[in-house]
């Protein structure tokens, strides 16, 4: 199949949508597909360039320190684009993408769609994260205005699924994980000196309002050992400022910075326990990959996140938000090595039901029913 992903940014792995996407199209086309990208940044093979947009410095500033673009639609390379393919996959629901559906309606073409936005993402940005009224209306935006055009929409979860379906969404949900990488499996690895002796406590996830490094950080320093505790909050974002002030009094400060997938690796091979404290969360698909690296989770219970879908027993759930809930699960832990330690093989081999190869042969599948229905 030709397939065309169109997404706002593609060019840098720096959030885990396009992180996602890049493994996505590196995937598809290692079997047999050819995959192209409309995207905004520099041109490149296999790559329609779009123009970025700027907005109001501070709105751009936000964007931009969580690793965020957006695309402005150039029709006439869109055209071009979407007369190659044979089928169009949208990837946001945003400028690019709108513009993009109603050429690729006009020509004909077979699409579907990704739901990567979570509305609470966007409000949490703005800290209207808990005003249910601003997230209904974006769940309502999105479906009236993009959504409800395709016949088939990808779903990285069940949670995620659910919602849309709540929210009055008429496609066939296709629930289909955003995969994990083979590059994440157990590691040894000696600590580094810098870690040696210490019980090394990892998180990844952009440092924003509803990703919840602040809860984590308070956990520890209620825990019985935060004298022994590293924090690595892997990231970038807005809060980081915050986060290293909130840290500052902890016996060891958290190591912070964005790192890639390399780095990630080593960093997991070296950790002794993975947390996942956000309250939104489509799916989190680092957590994931820190489980299929032998990390045993603990994870909040939001009712907003699919995460807790990963926890395989309540030792690696904590009620979200609840800082003493979350000290006492890190103790736990902490205190029981030789389960750690066991559950660490079972946890890496639950993972396995998720790699991203039992993904894209799902996607092809979704790609094919599509393109039948479309031409007949």
């Amino acid at each position: 199949m030709k397939i065309l992903l169109v997404i706002d940014q593609f060019d840098q792995g720096n959030n885990g949508t396009t992180i996602s996407a890049r493994r996505f199209a590196q995937a598809l086309a290692a079997d047999g597909n050819e995959v192209r990208v409309a995207a905004a940044g520099k041109p490149a093979r296999g790559k329609y360039p779009m123009p970025e947009i700027h907005f109001l410095p501070v709105a751009d500033s936000i964007i931009r320190s969580q690793g965020m673009v957006f695309a402005k639609p150039n029709r006439s390379v869109l055209e071009q684009a979407i007369a190659w393919a044979d089928v169009v996959h949208f990837m946001m629901p945003f400028a690019l993408s709108r513009v993009g559906l109603r050429i690729a309606k006009e020509m004909g073409k077979p699409v579907t769609a990704a739901f990567h936005v979570q509305p609470e993402n966007i409000t949490s940005t703005i800290h209207l994260g808990k005003n249910k009224k601003a997230n209904e209306l974006l769940y309502e935006w999105f479906r009236d205005d993009f959504y409800n055009e395709f016949t088939h929409i990808h779903c990285p979860s069940p949670f995620i699924a659910g919602q849309l379906k709540e929210h009055g969404y008429q496609a066939k949900l296709h629930i289909i994980s955003n995969g994990v990488s083979d590059e994440f499996y157990p590691r040894v690895r000696q600590k580094e000196p810098e870690l040696a002796h210490k019980f090394v406590i990892l998180m990844i996830g952009r440092y924003s309002e509803e990703k919840r490094q602040d809860v984590l950080i308070e956990a520890v320093k209620r825990s019985a050992h935060s004298h022994r505790i590293q924090l690595i909050l892997a990231g970038q974002g807005p809060k980081e400022r915050s986060l290293r002030w909130q840290g500052r009094s902890l016996r060891y400060p958290p190591i912070m910075g964005f790192f890639d997938t390399e780095r990630l690796c080593e960093l997991m091979a070296m950790s002794d326990l993975y947390v996942h404290a956000a309250d939104v969360e489509i799916e989190a698909i680092a957590c994931l990959e820190a489980v299929a690296s032998g990390l045993v989770p603990v994870i909040a219970d939001s009712p907003l996140s699919a995460t807790s879908q990963f926890a395989l027993d309540h030792r690696s759930l904590f009620e979200a938000g609840n800082v003493d809930d979350l000290a006492e699960r890190i103790d736990w832990w902490y205190e029981h090595a030789t389960a750690r330690h066991q559950m660490a093989r079972v946890y890496a081999e639950s993972a396995n039901q998720y790699r991203l190869k039992n993904s894209i042969r799902k996607a092809e599948q979704m790609f094919a029913e599509e393109i039948a229905e479309t031409l007949g």
